[in-house]
């Protein structure tokens, strides 16, 4: 398990199976509870995960194959795209200057 400083987290993936659908969702979700905070959040496929992300979210079944394509990206997995724990712990996090255990 790897750590990153919420003062390191400037951008945030959410890598899902296509880029689209319930990631969109949480995106949104994520954004509303971070917009008073200098922090993007932003979704595209588990394939394609960007070099300047500094936080990788996605699905339990996926955090495996996220590693592999972003090996120095820290990955948070969640097990539910509605109300995860993990959201609400990024969040607190980023709120109180934590580190972010991945």
């Amino acid at each position: 398990m790897s750590a990153i400083s919420a003062a390191d987290v400037h951008k945030i993936v959410l890598a899902c199976e296509a880029g689209m659908g319930s990631s969109a969702l949480v995106v949104s979700q994520l954004k509303k509870q971070l917009k008073d905070l200098p922090v993007t959040v932003e979704h595209t496929s588990v394939s394609r995960i960007p070099a300047d992300a500094d936080l990788v979210i996605c699905h339990r079944s996926l955090a495996e194959r996220a590693r592999q394509v972003a090996p120095s990206h820290p990955v948070v997995a969640f097990d539910t795209f509605i109300g995860d724990p993990a959201f609400a712990r990024i969040a607190e996090a980023l709120r109180s200057g934590a580190a972010i255990e991945a």
